[in-house]
């Protein structure tokens, strides 16, 4: 049996955003023998590259690749890598992106177009990409990371408005490509993460005094792990999710909408 045949029978797993964060702890969650799994990052060569190390411990096959999303040849690229080390692609999770807490009458153009770009955008194309690959299979599984400040607005809170915009129209495009896809069995759904740990050096989008006002909201009390926001992701791309479709899943500790 040659090598692309091997890999083929292998799970097929793209992970954009892989170098820290969810896509790094989504990148630990699926490694075990039988994944292959391709991981994304813009620049983060180092990062991505230690994840890649951690997954093959773990019996995974693991390949890097790095690009821009916001290049839109970069979508298809990453998707036509997976195919050509892989032989195929069973999942995508869609997780690359970045927060913008600048506000509403501060916001230019380009700054709301670069958040429109980073997250529909990117989730746009790699949807394009992917359904020539999806459509011709039964169990196709396409998970996209959305964010609580699509949800959660109150006085006093932490306003994001050009990525609340993004997420937003993000979940919009998960349900129509659930309803696209849905005759071919692929299901599409996105996890909504509430506040999550940022991983140490990381920059964050508030303070930590806005950080406690936050947490101060959230009925299990406690800021959300990677791990946590993970395990959903690896739960929607199992069998036992295949009835499980067009869904904005949150995990967010009962982070109230």
């Amino acid at each position: 049996m040659c090598q692309r045949e091997v890999r083929r029978k292998m799970r097929s797993i793209l992970i954009t955003g892989a170098a820290s964060g969810i896509g790094a702890a989504t990148a630990r969650a699926f490694a075990a023998p039988g994944q292959a799994l391709m991981l994304h990052t813009r620049k983060n060569r180092g990062g991505v590259e230690r994840v890649a190390a951690t997954v093959r411990q773990a019996g995974a096959m693991a390949e890097v690749v790095l690009g821009d999303l916001g290049d839109p040849a970069t979508a298809a690229m990453l998707v036509d890598t997976t195919v050509q080390n892989f032989g195929g692609l069973d999942v995508l999770v869609s997780n690359a992106g970045f927060a913008d807490r600048t506000g509403l009458a501060a916001l230019s153009d380009a700054a709301m177009g670069a958040s429109v770009e980073a997250v529909q955008g990117a989730f746009f194309r790699l949807a394009r990409a992917v359904m020539p690959h999806f459509s011709k299979r039964r169990d196709g599984r396409i998970i996209a990371i959305s964010s609580f400040v699509a949800h959660v607005f109150r006085p006093g809170g932490a306003l994001f408005p050009a990525s609340s915009a993004a997420k937003a129209g993000l979940e919009a495009l998960v349900r129509v490509l659930a309803m696209e896809l849905a005759g071919s069995g692929t299901t599409v759904n996105a996890v909504v993460p509430g506040l999550i740990q940022k991983d140490s050096g990381a920059s964050a989008a508030m303070t930590p005094a806005q950080f406690a006002e936050q947490i101060s909201q959230i009925p299990l009390g406690r800021l959300g792990q990677p791990d946590d926001v993970a395990a959903m992701v690896k739960f929607l791309a199992s069998a036992e999710a295949g009835y499980v479709t067009g869904q904005a899943i949150h995990v967010s500790g009962g982070l109230v909408i």
